[in-house]
Protein backbone atom coordinates (compact mmCIF):
# COMPACT_ATOMS: atom_id res chain seq x y z
CA UNK A 1 0.00 0.00 0.00
CA UNK A 2 1.52 3.75 -1.06
CA UNK A 3 2.11 5.42 1.54
CA UNK A 4 -0.20 8.39 3.12
CA UNK A 5 1.97 11.40 3.09
CA UNK A 6 -1.59 13.36 4.58
CA UNK A 7 -1.60 11.32 7.59
CA UNK A 8 -3.28 12.39 10.20
CA UNK A 9 -3.53 15.94 8.72
CA UNK A 10 -6.15 18.42 9.88
CA UNK A 11 -9.51 18.94 8.41
CA UNK A 12 -9.10 22.95 8.82
CA UNK A 13 -6.18 25.13 8.94
CA UNK A 14 -5.61 29.03 9.06
CA UNK A 15 -3.02 29.05 6.30
CA UNK A 16 -1.84 26.34 3.47
CA UNK A 17 1.21 27.15 2.39
CA UNK A 18 2.22 25.66 -1.17
CA UNK A 19 5.35 25.24 -2.26
CA UNK A 20 8.92 25.24 0.52
CA UNK A 21 11.08 27.87 -1.81
CA UNK A 22 12.72 30.31 0.45
CA UNK A 23 9.36 32.24 0.42
CA UNK A 24 7.09 29.98 0.94
CA UNK A 25 9.13 28.49 4.39
CA UNK A 26 10.01 32.22 5.95
CA UNK A 27 5.81 32.82 5.48
CA UNK A 28 5.03 29.52 7.19
CA UNK A 29 7.77 30.33 9.82
CA UNK A 30 6.31 33.95 9.99
CA UNK A 31 2.77 33.22 10.23
CA UNK A 32 3.12 30.14 12.69
CA UNK A 33 4.80 32.30 15.02
CA UNK A 34 1.92 34.66 15.28
CA UNK A 35 -0.07 32.14 16.34
CA UNK A 36 -1.89 30.42 13.43
CA UNK A 37 -2.17 27.34 12.51
CA UNK A 38 0.30 26.46 9.46
CA UNK A 39 0.25 23.49 6.90
CA UNK A 40 3.15 23.62 4.43
CA UNK A 41 3.13 21.47 1.13
CA UNK A 42 6.14 20.15 -0.83
CA UNK A 43 5.67 18.10 -3.77
CA UNK A 44 9.10 17.19 -3.86
CA UNK A 45 10.72 15.06 -1.36
CA UNK A 46 13.00 17.69 -0.24
CA UNK A 47 12.11 21.34 1.21
CA UNK A 48 13.67 24.50 0.11
CA UNK A 49 12.51 24.66 -3.68
CA UNK A 50 15.63 26.08 -5.75
CA UNK A 51 17.26 26.31 -2.20
CA UNK A 52 17.85 23.12 -1.89
CA UNK A 53 21.06 20.31 -2.92
CA UNK A 54 21.17 16.43 -3.80
CA UNK A 55 23.84 13.80 -2.68
CA UNK A 56 25.31 11.02 -4.65
CA UNK A 57 27.30 7.91 -4.32
CA UNK A 58 30.56 8.58 -2.59
CA UNK A 59 29.63 10.67 -0.18
CA UNK A 60 29.08 13.99 -2.78
CA UNK A 61 26.63 16.57 -2.00
CA UNK A 62 26.17 18.96 -4.17
CA UNK A 63 24.17 22.38 -3.87
CA UNK A 64 21.75 22.88 -7.11
CA UNK A 65 22.57 25.90 -8.32
CA UNK A 66 24.94 29.07 -7.39
CA UNK A 67 24.00 30.66 -4.19
CA UNK A 68 25.37 34.21 -3.32
CA UNK A 69 23.00 36.85 -1.85
CA UNK A 70 23.85 40.38 -0.38
CA UNK A 71 24.60 41.15 3.39
CA UNK A 72 21.23 41.73 4.30
CA UNK A 73 20.33 38.02 4.19
CA UNK A 74 22.25 38.41 7.66
CA UNK A 75 19.77 40.34 9.28
CA UNK A 76 16.30 38.99 7.83
CA UNK A 77 17.57 35.67 8.81
CA UNK A 78 18.28 36.85 12.45
CA UNK A 79 14.85 38.16 12.31
CA UNK A 80 12.66 35.46 10.51
CA UNK A 81 14.83 32.90 11.49
CA UNK A 82 17.51 32.66 14.10
CA UNK A 83 20.76 33.49 15.23
CA UNK A 84 21.94 30.54 14.51
CA UNK A 85 21.43 30.13 11.06
CA UNK A 86 22.54 33.99 10.69
CA UNK A 87 25.98 33.26 12.19
CA UNK A 88 26.75 30.94 9.00
CA UNK A 89 26.53 33.43 6.74
CA UNK A 90 29.57 34.45 5.70
CA UNK A 91 31.68 36.18 2.98
CA UNK A 92 33.14 35.10 -0.42
CA UNK A 93 36.01 37.65 -0.98
CA UNK A 94 37.26 35.42 -3.90
CA UNK A 95 35.14 36.83 -6.96
CA UNK A 96 37.03 35.87 -10.40
CA UNK A 97 36.63 37.52 -13.80
CA UNK A 98 38.58 35.83 -16.56
CA UNK A 99 37.44 37.09 -20.51
CA UNK A 100 39.12 38.42 -23.62
CA UNK A 101 38.61 42.02 -22.29
CA UNK A 102 39.64 41.72 -18.83
CA UNK A 103 41.73 39.41 -15.71
CA UNK A 104 40.82 40.90 -11.92
CA UNK A 105 40.04 39.86 -8.85
CA UNK A 106 37.67 41.49 -6.15
CA UNK A 107 35.96 41.47 -3.30
CA UNK A 108 32.51 42.49 -5.01
CA UNK A 109 31.48 45.88 -2.59
CA UNK A 110 31.90 49.12 -3.56
CA UNK A 111 34.96 50.77 -2.67
CA UNK A 112 36.90 47.78 -4.22
CA UNK A 113 35.03 47.79 -7.52
CA UNK A 114 35.55 51.89 -7.30
CA UNK A 115 39.02 50.99 -6.91
CA UNK A 116 39.07 48.96 -10.24
CA UNK A 117 36.88 50.91 -12.29
CA UNK A 118 38.92 54.03 -11.81
CA UNK A 119 42.46 52.35 -11.21
CA UNK A 120 42.28 49.44 -14.49
CA UNK A 121 39.47 51.17 -16.55
CA UNK A 122 40.39 54.74 -16.30
CA UNK A 123 37.23 55.75 -15.35
CA UNK A 124 37.06 59.01 -13.34
CA UNK A 125 36.19 58.72 -9.57
CA UNK A 126 33.37 61.29 -9.87
CA UNK A 127 31.30 59.17 -12.63
CA UNK A 128 32.23 56.06 -10.79
CA UNK A 129 30.66 57.34 -7.46
CA UNK A 130 27.78 59.59 -9.21
CA UNK A 131 26.77 55.59 -10.85
CA UNK A 132 26.62 54.00 -7.21
CA UNK A 133 24.80 56.63 -5.88
CA UNK A 134 22.31 56.56 -8.76
CA UNK A 135 22.12 52.75 -8.76
CA UNK A 136 21.45 52.92 -4.61
CA UNK A 137 18.76 55.54 -4.70
CA UNK A 138 16.62 53.24 -7.28
CA UNK A 139 13.05 52.54 -5.58
CA UNK A 140 9.73 51.63 -7.16
CA UNK A 141 8.18 55.13 -7.09
CA UNK A 142 10.83 56.12 -9.21
CA UNK A 143 10.05 56.22 -13.50
CA UNK A 144 10.98 53.11 -14.75
CA UNK A 145 11.26 53.68 -18.21
CA UNK A 146 15.07 53.66 -17.88
CA UNK A 147 16.47 50.17 -19.30
CA UNK A 148 19.21 49.08 -17.74
CA UNK A 149 21.27 49.43 -20.95
CA UNK A 150 19.95 53.40 -20.95
CA UNK A 151 21.99 53.21 -17.40
CA UNK A 152 24.98 52.30 -18.35
CA UNK A 153 25.11 54.53 -21.39
CA UNK A 154 24.46 57.20 -19.23
CA UNK A 155 27.72 56.96 -16.78
CA UNK A 156 30.03 54.77 -19.05
CA UNK A 157 28.67 55.16 -22.97
CA UNK A 158 30.57 53.12 -25.57
CA UNK A 159 32.57 50.71 -22.59
CA UNK A 160 31.24 47.58 -23.01
CA UNK A 161 34.30 46.12 -20.50
CA UNK A 162 32.78 48.39 -17.59
CA UNK A 163 29.35 47.18 -18.81
CA UNK A 164 30.62 43.38 -18.66
CA UNK A 165 31.86 43.52 -15.38
CA UNK A 166 29.13 45.28 -13.61
CA UNK A 167 26.51 43.58 -15.67
CA UNK A 168 27.43 39.65 -15.59
CA UNK A 169 26.88 38.20 -12.10
CA UNK A 170 23.56 40.04 -11.76
CA UNK A 171 22.43 38.17 -15.38
CA UNK A 172 23.90 35.03 -13.43
CA UNK A 173 22.38 35.94 -10.40
CA UNK A 174 18.91 36.73 -11.72
CA UNK A 175 18.87 36.93 -15.22
CA UNK A 176 18.95 40.21 -15.67
CA UNK A 177 18.97 42.54 -18.93
CA UNK A 178 19.87 45.39 -20.53
CA UNK A 179 16.43 45.52 -22.11
CA UNK A 180 15.34 44.97 -18.32
CA UNK A 181 14.27 48.05 -16.38
CA UNK A 182 17.18 50.04 -15.12
CA UNK A 183 15.29 49.54 -10.74
CA UNK A 184 15.45 45.78 -11.53
CA UNK A 185 19.32 46.21 -11.68
CA UNK A 186 19.81 49.03 -9.16
CA UNK A 187 18.09 47.91 -6.18
CA UNK A 188 19.65 44.27 -6.62
CA UNK A 189 23.23 45.62 -7.32
CA UNK A 190 23.43 48.19 -4.79
CA UNK A 191 22.58 45.86 -2.36
CA UNK A 192 25.40 43.23 -3.12
CA UNK A 193 27.93 46.71 -3.30
CA UNK A 194 27.42 47.25 0.55
CA UNK A 195 29.50 44.76 2.13
CA UNK A 196 30.09 41.90 -1.04
CA UNK A 197 28.40 38.42 -1.85
CA UNK A 198 27.39 36.60 0.98
CA UNK A 199 26.64 32.40 1.43
CA UNK A 200 25.66 30.23 3.98
CA UNK A 201 28.82 27.86 5.49
CA UNK A 202 28.04 24.22 5.93
CA UNK A 203 25.83 23.96 2.29
CA UNK A 204 22.10 24.27 1.84
CA UNK A 205 21.73 21.01 3.58
CA UNK A 206 22.69 22.36 6.64
CA UNK A 207 20.51 25.80 5.89
CA UNK A 208 16.94 23.91 4.92
CA UNK A 209 17.77 21.10 7.84
CA UNK A 210 17.70 24.16 10.54
CA UNK A 211 14.66 25.74 8.76
CA UNK A 212 13.23 22.87 9.54
CA UNK A 213 13.94 22.45 12.73
CA UNK A 214 12.30 25.88 13.59
CA UNK A 215 9.24 25.18 11.78
CA UNK A 216 8.77 22.09 13.98
CA UNK A 217 9.71 23.74 16.40
CA UNK A 218 7.09 26.79 16.04
CA UNK A 219 4.21 23.92 15.30
CA UNK A 220 4.19 23.92 11.37
CA UNK A 221 2.90 20.54 9.66
CA UNK A 222 5.05 19.61 7.29
CA UNK A 223 4.08 17.33 3.96
CA UNK A 224 6.16 16.54 1.25
CA UNK A 225 5.22 14.32 -1.50
CA UNK A 226 1.83 16.50 -1.34
CA UNK A 227 1.60 17.83 -4.50
CA UNK A 228 -1.35 20.29 -4.49
CA UNK A 229 -4.20 19.47 -7.68
CA UNK A 230 -6.47 22.73 -7.13
CA UNK A 231 -7.70 25.81 -5.00
CA UNK A 232 -11.14 25.84 -4.28
CA UNK A 233 -12.72 29.19 -4.28
CA UNK A 234 -16.26 30.13 -3.48
CA UNK A 235 -18.41 31.77 -5.82
CA UNK A 236 -18.21 34.96 -4.22
CA UNK A 237 -14.58 34.61 -4.57
CA UNK A 238 -13.21 33.25 -1.35
CA UNK A 239 -10.36 30.62 -0.84
CA UNK A 240 -12.44 27.53 0.70
CA UNK A 241 -9.83 24.76 0.81
CA UNK A 242 -6.70 23.35 -1.19
CA UNK A 243 -6.84 19.71 -2.98
CA UNK A 244 -4.07 17.67 -2.64
CA UNK A 245 -3.16 14.30 -3.08
CA UNK A 246 -6.65 13.59 -3.69
CA UNK A 247 -7.70 14.74 0.05
CA UNK A 248 -9.76 18.02 0.51
CA UNK A 249 -8.12 20.68 3.40
CA UNK A 250 -10.00 23.93 4.31
CA UNK A 251 -8.13 26.56 5.48
CA UNK A 252 -8.71 30.72 5.74
CA UNK A 253 -6.14 31.28 3.81
CA UNK A 254 -3.85 29.85 1.01
CA UNK A 255 -0.08 31.55 0.40
CA UNK A 256 1.14 30.12 -2.67
CA UNK A 257 4.95 29.89 -3.60
CA UNK A 258 4.23 28.12 -6.72
CA UNK A 259 4.89 29.68 -9.93
CA UNK A 260 3.03 33.14 -10.51
CA UNK A 261 1.30 31.47 -13.45
CA UNK A 262 1.24 28.12 -12.32
CA UNK A 263 -0.56 29.75 -9.25
CA UNK A 264 -3.12 31.39 -11.49
CA UNK A 265 -3.85 30.04 -14.57
CA UNK A 266 -3.81 26.04 -13.16
CA UNK A 267 -4.47 25.99 -9.86
CA UNK A 268 -7.63 28.34 -9.52
CA UNK A 269 -10.58 27.95 -12.30
CA UNK A 270 -10.56 31.02 -14.57
CA UNK A 271 -14.11 31.52 -14.13
CA UNK A 272 -13.12 33.25 -10.12
CA UNK A 273 -10.80 35.86 -12.53
CA UNK A 274 -11.95 38.94 -13.80
CA UNK A 275 -11.17 38.81 -18.07
CA UNK A 276 -8.21 41.75 -17.21
CA UNK A 277 -6.94 40.13 -14.56
CA UNK A 278 -6.13 37.01 -16.73
CA UNK A 279 -5.24 38.66 -19.60
CA UNK A 280 -2.58 40.76 -17.55
CA UNK A 281 -1.49 37.49 -16.00
CA UNK A 282 -0.76 35.48 -19.42
CA UNK A 283 0.95 38.68 -20.72
CA UNK A 284 3.65 37.77 -17.77
CA UNK A 285 6.65 36.79 -19.12
CA UNK A 286 8.68 33.71 -17.63
CA UNK A 287 12.42 34.46 -17.03
CA UNK A 288 14.89 32.27 -18.39
CA UNK A 289 16.44 29.12 -16.73
CA UNK A 290 20.04 27.16 -16.17
CA UNK A 291 22.02 24.66 -16.76
CA UNK A 292 24.44 23.28 -14.29
CA UNK A 293 27.01 20.89 -14.41
CA UNK A 294 28.21 19.24 -10.82
CA UNK A 295 32.03 17.89 -10.41
CA UNK A 296 32.90 15.89 -7.80
CA UNK A 297 36.57 14.98 -7.40
CA UNK A 298 37.90 11.90 -5.89
CA UNK A 299 38.13 11.50 -1.49
CA UNK A 300 41.32 13.44 -0.80
CA UNK A 301 42.02 15.10 -4.03
CA UNK A 302 41.97 18.74 -4.07
CA UNK A 303 42.84 21.95 -6.70
CA UNK A 304 44.47 25.29 -5.41
CA UNK A 305 42.78 28.15 -4.69
CA UNK A 306 40.94 29.24 -7.37
CA UNK A 307 38.51 31.79 -5.76
CA UNK A 308 35.40 31.15 -4.55
CA UNK A 309 32.75 32.34 -8.07
CA UNK A 310 34.68 32.55 -11.58
CA UNK A 311 32.78 34.54 -14.45
CA UNK A 312 34.52 32.77 -17.17
CA UNK A 313 33.63 33.59 -20.79
CA UNK A 314 35.34 33.76 -24.16
CA UNK A 315 33.27 36.24 -26.03
CA UNK A 316 34.41 39.26 -26.62
CA UNK A 317 31.71 41.59 -24.55
CA UNK A 318 28.74 41.12 -22.92
CA UNK A 319 25.99 39.71 -24.51
CA UNK A 320 22.95 38.19 -22.68
CA UNK A 321 22.45 35.94 -25.68
CA UNK A 322 25.38 34.30 -26.06
CA UNK A 323 25.13 33.78 -22.46
CA UNK A 324 21.81 31.87 -23.25
CA UNK A 325 23.02 30.22 -26.34
CA UNK A 326 23.84 26.08 -26.26
CA UNK A 327 26.93 26.95 -27.71
CA UNK A 328 28.04 27.80 -24.15
CA UNK A 329 30.59 30.25 -24.36
CA UNK A 330 30.54 31.85 -21.08
CA UNK A 331 30.09 30.03 -17.40
CA UNK A 332 30.49 30.79 -13.54
CA UNK A 333 31.97 28.49 -11.90
CA UNK A 334 31.54 27.75 -7.97
CA UNK A 335 34.40 26.39 -5.98
CA UNK A 336 33.96 24.24 -2.78
CA UNK A 337 36.40 23.70 -0.97
CA UNK A 338 36.38 21.27 2.62
CA UNK A 339 35.55 24.61 4.44
CA UNK A 340 32.68 25.58 2.49
CA UNK A 341 31.19 22.26 4.70
CA UNK A 342 33.10 21.86 7.82
CA UNK A 343 33.93 18.31 8.17
CA UNK A 344 33.71 17.58 4.92
CA UNK A 345 37.19 16.68 3.01
CA UNK A 346 35.31 17.13 -0.11
CA UNK A 347 36.68 19.43 -2.96
CA UNK A 348 33.40 20.23 -5.60
CA UNK A 349 32.97 22.82 -9.03
CA UNK A 350 29.78 23.64 -10.08
CA UNK A 351 29.71 25.06 -13.21
CA UNK A 352 26.28 27.60 -13.95
CA UNK A 353 25.52 28.63 -17.33
CA UNK A 354 22.00 30.17 -17.94
CA UNK A 355 19.63 28.91 -20.73
CA UNK A 356 16.64 29.11 -22.90
CA UNK A 357 14.08 26.62 -22.23
CA UNK A 358 12.85 25.65 -25.38
CA UNK A 359 16.43 25.41 -26.74
CA UNK A 360 16.37 21.81 -24.61
CA UNK A 361 12.62 21.07 -24.28
CA UNK A 362 12.39 20.45 -28.14
CA UNK A 363 14.75 17.41 -28.23
CA UNK A 364 14.68 14.09 -28.22
CA UNK A 365 15.25 11.33 -25.27
CA UNK A 366 18.29 10.70 -27.38
CA UNK A 367 19.38 14.31 -28.57
CA UNK A 368 19.13 15.33 -24.70
CA UNK A 369 21.47 12.79 -23.61
CA UNK A 370 24.05 13.83 -26.00
CA UNK A 371 23.96 17.02 -25.48
CA UNK A 372 23.68 17.00 -21.29
CA UNK A 373 27.41 15.07 -22.25
CA UNK A 374 28.67 17.47 -24.58
CA UNK A 375 27.68 19.88 -21.32
CA UNK A 376 29.54 17.59 -19.38
CA UNK A 377 32.90 17.36 -21.71
CA UNK A 378 33.13 21.42 -22.74
CA UNK A 379 32.89 22.14 -19.35
CA UNK A 380 36.01 19.80 -18.02
CA UNK A 381 37.79 21.20 -21.14
CA UNK A 382 37.02 24.63 -19.70
CA UNK A 383 38.14 24.16 -16.10
CA UNK A 384 41.14 22.81 -17.62
CA UNK A 385 42.13 25.99 -17.83
CA UNK A 386 42.28 26.38 -13.67
CA UNK A 387 42.52 22.51 -12.44
CA UNK A 388 44.51 20.89 -14.94
CA UNK A 389 44.83 17.58 -13.92
CA UNK A 390 40.39 17.80 -13.20
CA UNK A 391 39.82 14.67 -15.06
CA UNK A 392 42.32 13.01 -13.53
CA UNK A 393 40.91 13.87 -10.48
CA UNK A 394 37.17 13.30 -11.17
CA UNK A 395 34.75 10.87 -9.15
CA UNK A 396 31.48 12.27 -10.29
CA UNK A 397 30.21 14.46 -13.43
CA UNK A 398 26.72 15.15 -14.24
CA UNK A 399 24.48 17.72 -15.95
CA UNK A 400 20.69 19.82 -15.06
CA UNK A 401 19.11 21.58 -17.79
CA UNK A 402 15.61 23.41 -17.81
CA UNK A 403 13.91 20.37 -18.02
CA UNK A 404 15.67 19.13 -15.40
CA UNK A 405 14.06 22.27 -13.33
CA UNK A 406 10.84 22.16 -14.65
CA UNK A 407 10.79 18.30 -13.29
CA UNK A 408 12.02 18.45 -9.77
CA UNK A 409 10.87 22.36 -9.14
CA UNK A 410 8.25 22.53 -11.15
CA UNK A 411 8.15 26.22 -12.47
CA UNK A 412 7.01 26.76 -15.57
CA UNK A 413 9.57 26.17 -18.41
CA UNK A 414 11.95 25.71 -15.85
CA UNK A 415 11.91 29.22 -14.94
CA UNK A 416 15.27 29.48 -12.38
CA UNK A 417 14.19 33.57 -12.14
CA UNK A 418 10.91 33.57 -11.92
CA UNK A 419 8.99 35.96 -14.16
CA UNK A 420 10.06 39.17 -15.71
CA UNK A 421 9.62 42.73 -13.45
CA UNK A 422 5.49 42.90 -14.78
CA UNK A 423 4.89 39.28 -12.87
CA UNK A 424 5.30 41.86 -9.18
CA UNK A 425 2.29 43.32 -10.10
CA UNK A 426 0.14 40.38 -11.04
CA UNK A 427 1.53 38.73 -7.95
CA UNK A 428 0.65 41.98 -5.55
CA UNK A 429 -2.69 42.15 -6.80
CA UNK A 430 -3.65 38.66 -6.05
CA UNK A 431 -5.81 38.98 -3.20
CA UNK A 432 -7.14 41.67 -4.86
CA UNK A 433 -9.25 39.27 -6.79
CA UNK A 434 -9.26 36.19 -4.63
CA UNK A 435 -9.87 36.61 -1.01
CA UNK A 436 -7.42 34.96 1.35
CA UNK A 437 -5.61 34.04 -1.80
CA UNK A 438 -1.88 35.13 -1.61
CA UNK A 439 1.77 34.64 -3.44
CA UNK A 440 5.61 34.95 -2.70
CA UNK A 441 7.67 33.93 -5.35
CA UNK A 442 10.33 35.06 -7.47
CA UNK A 443 8.38 37.74 -9.38
CA UNK A 444 9.65 41.14 -10.93
CA UNK A 445 13.81 39.74 -10.87
CA UNK A 446 14.32 42.46 -7.84
CA UNK A 447 12.01 39.84 -5.83
CA UNK A 448 14.75 36.56 -6.82
CA UNK A 449 17.34 35.20 -5.72
CA UNK A 450 17.53 34.08 -1.83
CA UNK A 451 17.21 37.54 -0.20
CA UNK A 452 15.11 38.68 -2.30
CA UNK A 453 12.28 35.44 -1.45
CA UNK A 454 12.77 35.63 2.21
CA UNK A 455 11.94 39.25 1.69
CA UNK A 456 8.90 38.56 -0.19
CA UNK A 457 7.96 35.92 1.77
CA UNK A 458 7.93 38.10 4.98
CA UNK A 459 6.10 41.05 3.23
CA UNK A 460 3.27 38.57 1.63
CA UNK A 461 2.91 36.98 5.45
CA UNK A 462 2.05 40.28 6.75
CA UNK A 463 -0.61 41.23 4.51
CA UNK A 464 -2.26 37.47 5.09
CA UNK A 465 -1.70 38.27 8.78
CA UNK A 466 -3.92 41.38 7.79
CA UNK A 467 -6.63 39.61 6.26
CA UNK A 468 -6.49 36.82 8.53
CA UNK A 469 -7.05 38.29 12.25
CA UNK A 470 -5.16 36.52 15.38
CA UNK A 471 -8.67 36.39 16.61
CA UNK A 472 -10.11 34.27 14.15
CA UNK A 473 -7.30 31.77 14.63
CA UNK A 474 -8.46 27.99 15.48
CA UNK A 475 -6.68 26.83 18.57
Amino acid sequence: MAKDFLKETKDRYDVIVIGSGLAGLTSANVLAKQGYSVLLLEHHYQLGGMATWFKRRGGHIFDISLHGFPVGMIKSCRKYWTQEIAESIVQLKGIRFENPQFSLRTTFDRKDFTRLITEQFNIPFETVDAFFSASRKMNFFDDQQMTTGELFEKFFPGRSDVVRMLMEPIAYANGSTLEDPAITYGIVFSNFMSKGVFTFQGGTDALISKMREELIANGVDIRIRSLVEKIEVSPDRQVKAVHVNGKRIECGAVMSNANLKTTILKLVDEEHFDKDYLEETKAVRLNNSSCQVYIGLKPGEGFDDCGDLLFHSEHDGFDINAMLSMNVSSRTFSFYYPQTRPGSDRWLVVSSTNANYSDWAKLTEEEYQHEKEKLCEGTLDCLEQYVPDIREKLDWIEASTPRTFEHYTRHAQGASFGTKFEGLKVSQALPEHINGLFHAGSVGIIMSGWLGAVNYGVIVANELDKYLTPSSATV
